[in-house]
């Protein structure tokens, strides 16, 4: 069977789910340990939320990590194997719901039905989560309606000079690899890479601004570990 490389990134999350569960949980990626985990939690505790939203929450660490300051977390991921393991550890509200139902307005329809915790938030937060194309482009427009006034979007992703390697430097779509992972890892999925410009300039066509551009360092190496993108609705600026 033929898959868009959006789907093919979904078949490859639901085929690795739980070998990236144990990951996770068993500490085994060192610059999540050692630098971004923390760098995305006090980035998102910095503007005091009391209301998160975690697209693309995974097994929910985030949540749980946040729930511990006594934050309402509502995450919401694409993959159901995923999703059971959030709601296996508890401490958030965990659905599944893809990023083109997002878009297409399902989080608004489903909060008219009660189903929901929130119909905004103050926080809505995107943690190594973004890997698609259109899927990326179409989320990111509808982000301002899951927004209470003056909340803010946080994305952390790969640090573009450091994710580029050898490759030319310009957005497209590049090959996964599994090559620092376990072998229990199966079929990588595509990724699409974005310049530094291509990523402030999709916010902003989302109606984003970005007040916060934030590069945390590996201490081992001294270069960004990732970027984290700051972000807030332009429609504050027009009332």
């Amino acid at each position: 069977m033929n898959f868009s490389n959006e789907e093919q990134i979904l078949h490859s999350w639901q085929q690795n789910a739980i070998p990236w569960t144990v990951a996770v949980r068993e500490q085994q990626i060192e610059s999540r340990q050692l630098v971004t985990n923390q760098a995305i939690v006090e980035t998102v505790m910095s503007y005091s939320p009391q209301t998160v939203l975690d697209i693309g929450c995974g097994e929910g660490w985030l949540a749980r990590a946040l729930h511990a300051h006594n934050i309402t977390v509502h995450g919401v991921d694409g993959i159901p194997a995923l999703v059971n393991q959030a709601r296996a550890r508890g401490d958030g509200r965990f659905d599944v719901m893809s990023y083109e139902e997002i878009s297409a307005g399902k989080w608004q329809d489903t909060c008219l039905q009660d189903t929901c915790l929130q119909n905004t938030f103050d926080v809505v937060v995107c943690n190594f989560s973004l890997f698609g194309n259109e899927s990326v482009a179409a989320l990111l427009q509808q982000v301002p309606t899951l927004l209470s006034p003056g909340g803010h979007l946080m994305i952390q992703t790969l640090h573009p000079l450091m994710a580029c390697g050898d490759q030319p430097y310009k957005d497209g779509w590049r090959a996964g690899s599994w090559a620092s992972f376990s072998q229990d890892f199966v079929d990588p999925a595509p990724w699409y890479f974005r310049t530094m410009a291509s990523w402030i300039g999709l916010l902003s066509k989302s109606g984003l601004v970005l007040q916060a551009l934030i590069e945390p360092l590996h201490p081992k190496t001294g270069k960004p570990a990732s970027v984290i993108f700051a972000c807030q609705s332009n429609r504050i600026f027009h009332q």
